[in-house]
């Protein structure tokens, strides 16, 4: 799973939550058929931050966690968000994510826990989700067990 957003504020501030957000580790689940049966195990896997054009960055995750990310990152689901002066209207949210190839913020449970990332002097958009497919490990670690193709 990824989250598209956009974050601005101090650039120290800026870059000590990305450092958290790829400090976080989630656990991946991973499952294989032994006959009728279907054996599960997890691998912790830490978080990812990948850059995209327009000062957009990339969190990369399980799916098992998106409820708690958002709910972290304070998604909006409305059109019109921003703060601190900067607006993102409806026409700039909709041409990032075609450019992007994003979907829309789903709903999520709002009332919860959060990770304990550094959101200080930040202000961030999130644009919107992309998801991943399954894929069947090919390495060491992973070799016949299908998981998400992170």
């Amino acid at each position: 799973m990824h989250v598209s957003f956009v974050p601005y504020g101090e650039r120290e501030c800026v870059e000590r939550l990305l450092k958290n957000m790829e400090c976080q580790k989630h656990l991946m689940p991973m499952w294989k058929k032994k006959g009728k049966k279907i054996e599960h195990r997890g691998a912790w896997i830490p978080g990812q931050i990948r850059e995209l054009p327009y000062g957009v960055k990339e969190y990369v995750f399980p799916k098992e966690s998106l409820d708690m990310v958002l709910r972290t990152l304070n998604a909006k689901v409305s059109q019109n968000v921003g703060g601190y002066g900067i607006r993102f209207k409806g026409a700039t949210m909709a041409f990032l994510r075609r450019m992007l190839k994003l979907k829309k913020i789903p709903k999520y449970d709002e009332k919860g826990e959060l990770y304990l990332w550094t959101k200080n002097f930040v202000g961030l958009v999130v644009l919107g989700i992309r998801e991943d497919a399954e894929i069947v490990g090919e390495y060491v670690d992973d070799l016949g067990w299908t998981h998400e193709a992170l």
